[in-house]
């Protein structure tokens, strides 16, 4: 089974707070064209925590913190089946002063989950944002 992981990025300044970091992929590949929350395919012999750390760095050139596991969901993509589990990630930049460097998306946004374009979101994206929610409320609203 493939895995994949996604990142839940929180903003943390007061232009940010209480909002996730999406990111619009580029018109190229199955999924181009889409709304999704960061992160990437995790290669063979390479545990999540590296994936995250490789792919952020990779596609935002942006070195991050990797915590807690706060969501998992198979699914199935081209006929196999996949596992995609998403951690919260901490960036040091939120990208408004200092643009991030974009190789695999054309913009990001900060957005509540009110704000998510679910009609052009990656379906398996989609599929963890209630677990992604309910971590959030428990964890940092009221704060």
């Amino acid at each position: 089974m493939k895995t994949s992981i996604a990142c839940v990025i929180l903003g943390k300044t007061p232009e940010t707070q209480n909002k996730i970091l999406i990111a619009h992929r580029a018109q190229k590949g199955d999924m181009g064209g889409r709304w999704e929350l960061p992160g990437g395919k995790v290669d063979q012999g390479e545990s999540d925590r590296d994936a995250i750390v490789r792919e952020m760095l990779e596609e935002f050139g942006e070195s991050v913190l990797v915590g807690e596991q706060i969501a998992k969901s198979e699914f199935e993509h081209k006929g196999e089946s996949c596992l995609l589990r998403a951690y919260e990630v901490f960036f040091s930049n939120d990208g408004l002063e200092k643009p991030f460097s974009l190789t695999e998306h054309t913009e990001t946004k900060w957005v509540g989950f009110d704000q998510i374009p679910t009609e052009n979101f990656v379906d398996s994206d989609l599929k963890i944002l209630p677990q992604v929610k309910k971590y959030i409320e428990k964890n940092y609203e009221g704060r």
